[in-house]
């Protein structure tokens, strides 16, 4: 165990915990909804410093960042546990581990091994992924400053439930994220995920004002977010919040976990999220989980010309300039492209 970041200690040795917008209030022998930190008599320890449940070198477009490095690979690393319950969730078996099974468990790292596995493997980021990069703040932390001495980037996939003082602490070393916006209504988040709407957007638009780049993705259910007014909704936030130039990714849903009434997302309604995305302003709007649409390519958001060439996390074609445009027309195509 090693005491945690980020909590407060209150007279009766209970503790508030400040990481994530839970604010957990935890007595003694207790866990915070995360199930991954514990107060042991008045003080909170992280119990997954340095625990991998995962690693893998991916390509950059599965976390999915389709405009940051795109062709590059990431390193990347999870633990168990989560401070969201969603019972759609697609890696249930590490993110609920702990509260299912009542231990951790993974393999001990530290960060120096994890800076070495990313440099030997001729990665350009690490990946903070999986399960909830939060639950692990402190390791994430020690690795994305360890990262960045060596010139490399840190991306964290998130559902955005991070305070802002936990991500001011890693400013500036956090270069990119992709953010769950999971849906538009908070009896949503409360229904599905055991959490709030309102804490996610206050963190999109601080990772924004940040310069982290940021893409965001929403998994299309059906009969529960699939409402063109909701998905007019968040295209409209995304667009007058955090910019036109931010990517949206609509991604077919699969039964799993404990949500197994609902079908799999029918590809009409990812076209329809996709034509909303793109009829409110936004530039750059992509389908997710099902390979082979056009719509996973990117256009040019000024004269429509194709500038990448996807097949699922593969790029069959690069024509933007190292100056970041157009070729055919100079339009500025936003990204981070070297």
């Amino acid at each position: 165990m090693r005491e945690a970041l980020l909590y407060e200690k209150l007279p009766d040795k209970s503790v508030k915990c400040h990481l994530c917008n839970h604010y957990c209030h935890i007595q003694p022998g207790k866990f915070g909804i995360c199930h991954v930190r514990f107060n042991e008599n008045g003080v909170l320890y992280t119990l997954v410093y340095g625990k991998i449940i995962a690693k893998h070198v991916d390509p950059i477009e599965k976390k999915p960042l389709f405009h940051f490095l795109p062709g590059s690979r990431s390193f990347s690393i999870g633990t168990v546990g989560c401070n969201f319950q969603c019972d759609f969730c697609q890696n249930y078996e590490i993110s609920q581990y702990p509260r299912i099974e009542g231990k951790v468990i993974g393999e001990q790292a530290t960060p120096q091994e994890v800076l070495e596995a990313a440099l030997a493997t001729a990665c350009q980021t690490i990946s903070y992924t999986y399960n909830e990069p939060t639950v692990f703040f402190e390791f994430a932390l020690d690795c994305a400053k360890l990262a960045s001495q060596k010139g490399l980037k840190n991306v964290f996939v998130s559902n955005g439930y991070m305070t802002k003082e936990a991500l001011d602490l890693i400013y500036p070393d956090l270069h990119a994220a992709n953010v769950d916006l999971k849906a538009f209504r908070d009896e949503f988040y409360r229904k599905h995920c055991k959490a709030r709407l309102a804490p996610v957007l206050e963190t999109l638009k601080h990772l924004k004002k940040q310069g982290v780049w940021l893409e965001v993705t929403t998994l299309i259910i059906p009969g529960e977010n699939d409402d063109p007014a909701e998905l007019k909704d968040i295209a409209c936030f995304i667009r007058d919040e955090l910019g036109p130039e931010t990517p949206w990714h609509v991604t077919r849903f699969y039964p799993t976990y404990q949500l197994l009434t609902r079908p799999p997302t029918p590809v009409e309604t990812l076209k329809m999220a996709y034509e909303i995305g793109k009829k409110e302003g936004l530039k750059y709007v992509y389908t997710g989980n099902v390979p082979g649409l056009e719509a996973e390519n990117t256009y040019c958001w000024k004269c429509d010309s194709l500038l990448i060439e996807r097949y699922g996390f593969m790029i069959h074609s690069f024509k933007i300039t190292p100056e970041g445009t157009c070729p055919s027309c100079g339009a500025k195509i936003d990204g981070i492209w070297e």
